[in-house]
């Protein structure tokens, strides 16, 4: 691994570990709940994540470019929810623009078993190929679309070792039932999707620790953090267990006392 690809992966993962903010959504979702102005929404979550991971629309109209973290960059999409299929994504954003925006990885989806499989597996290995020779590392993202019965072990095992076997620097998957399974075939580095939001926000803390003591190194939370009444104790809860190596009750603990002391937001 060259100096550049050490260094980004180094920025995204301080120590091995990472708490990427998710703010993509828009792209497929339009205006999501909480994140109709995401500039204002991630403002008081950025000391607590690692990177952020959103568009390069987003990024140039809400994002200050002098106060923020590493960037992990979506480049594919063409689909949306009032389409047909998710999965048919096309990748829209050229080297040159991850260059030019300063990214330090990027990011696109790919749909294991469905129709355009084939498709989302060459979009990552053209992107694979084109980054490699700017040290820029890719996170493959495993998504299933509306798919929720797919979100089990044997399943995600297949598609991350997949996304690793075209090259992806990092995966990130769902969290699972045996989550090991799905860790301990993957050569590379997963970190665990947040998926459908929880019930509450100890089961948020619960499934994070879970996955954590069974191999991810870190998780891209997105709607389970600024979507809850109490965003920044959730924010600092989840970064006590995956940088402190907090216990579930510990990070309980921090998220009431925090919940306390902060201003919240209403969901």
């Amino acid at each position: 691994m060259d100096w550049g690809m050490q260094n980004r992966l180094g920025q995204l993962m301080p120590n091995g570990r990472c708490f990427f903010m998710p703010i993509d959504h828009g792209y497929f979702q339009g205006p999501t709940r909480c994140l109709e102005k995401p500039g204002e929404t991630i403002k008081p979550l950025l000391p607590y994540a690692d990177a952020i991971f959103c568009t390069r629309g987003v990024l140039r109209a809400s994002i200050d470019p002098l106060n923020t973290k590493p960037i992990v960059l979506r480049v594919s999409g063409c689909s949306s929810v009032v389409g047909k299929d998710l999965a048919n994504e096309e990748l829209t954003t050229s080297i040159a623009e991850i260059i030019r925006l300063n990214a330090a990885a990027a990011g696109l989806s790919v749909f294991i078993g469905t129709d355009y499989e084939k498709e989302s597996l060459k979009n990552l290995a053209t992107l694979v190929n084109q980054c490699e020779d700017y040290g820029i590392p890719v996170m493959a993202v495993t998504a299933v679309g509306r798919e929720l019965e797919k979100r089990e072990a044997r399943y995600l095992a297949l598609a991350c070792r997949i996304a690793a076997e075209l090259g992806a620097r990092v995966v990130k998957t769902y969290w699972c039932e045996d989550f090991d399974k799905v860790a301990c075939g993957c050569p590379v580095p997963v970190i665990m999707a947040g998926g459908p939001k929880c019930e509450t926000e100890l089961e948020v803390l619960e499934f994070v620790h879970d996955g954590l003591q069974k191999g991810a190194v870190g998780i891209n939370l997105g709607r389970n953090v600024w979507q809850s009444p109490h965003p920044v104790a959730i924010a600092k809860a989840l970064r006590a267990i995956v940088h402190d190596h907090a216990s579930v009750k510990q990070a309980h603990e921090i998220f009431k006392a925090t919940k306390k002391t902060k201003p919240t937001t209403k969901a």
